[in-house]
């Protein structure tokens, strides 16, 4: 085989031996005097690329628990009065998670919030990067349960660990002070290294009836929006349109019935 056959099948001799290395393909490697120049290597090698590659996807699917989600293509950009679309696509770009900032996106109910941070989660994965998906009122309960400090510390490592933290529906419900605590502790321990994508329905400025007393709010929200991208979005919550539609479905139908 000639050396432009080798460029042709993915690359010389010295490229496939450093790609069977990196695959820890130890055999192959010993044996590489002997079947380097084998037609065949380029492939057998491209095969075990791409189903790590495929393995790697699934169990980072399923670690993350983005759960059912409506992809941005039928997203409805016209029904918010406040979207920025651009804003989105830049953030599906990711430059957010390569340079550890974070995001916050804040608005009222059943605008979207999570069908976007949902969208942008999935495309990290896609990107190769590591994710998990909680809701605030789940990541909080678990951890205010734990009931030893070892336990609580390999949580908190847990949720520390991954490329891209993604907490959801901060705000809905009231906390007390060691909820705050745990909070504070978790973005803190991502702060600058890792990226934070979280949803609020509160404006920073009523943190403090989320978290009432909590010695660490100004602290928290300060780390928070340090590096943060605010994408705020505003209108009718797209639920509530539906539920409308449906109802004014039924209503028709009802209404075609009738002698």
């Amino acid at each position: 085989m000639t050396t432009s056959d080798h460029t042709a099948g993915g690359g010389g001799s010295a490229a496939l031996q450093a790609r069977a290395r990196a695959l820890a393909l130890h055999g192959l490697v010993a044996h590489w005097a002997d079947v380097g120049t084998a037609p065949w290597v380029a492939q057998l090698l491209t095969w075990e690329e791409d189903e790590r590659r495929r393995r790697s996807l699934e169990r980072r699917l399923r670690v993350a628990k983005i759960g059912r989600f409506k992809p941005l293509c039928d997203f409805d950009w016209t029904w918010p009065k406040q979207c920025d679309q651009g804003a989105v696509a830049d953030l599906m770009g990711l430059d957010f998670v390569r340079q550890a900032h974070n995001v916050v996106l804040i608005g009222p109910n059943g605008v979207g919030k999570t069908t976007l941070a949902r969208n942008i989660a999935h495309q990290a994965l896609l990107a190769g990067h590591t994710v998990l998906f909680t809701s605030a009122g789940q990541m909080l309960g678990e951890l205010a349960a734990l009931d030893s400090d070892s336990a609580l510390r390999r949580r908190l490592r847990h949720y520390g660990a991954p490329d891209l933290l993604c907490i959801d529906e901060v705000g809905y419900l009231a906390y007390g002070d060691r909820h705050a605590d745990l909070l504070f502790e978790v973005v803190s321990r991502r702060y600058e290294d890792k990226s934070l994508l979280l949803t609020t329905n509160r404006p920073f400025s009523e943190w403090s009836q989320v978290f009432p007393n909590a010695a660490c709010v100004v602290s928290l929200i300060d780390r928070i929006i340090h590096h943060a991208e605010i994408l705020a979005i505003d209108g009718e919550s797209f639920r509530a349109r539906e539920a409308r539609e449906r109802a004014e479905q039924r209503a028709a139908q009802k209404k075609g019935r009738r002698p």
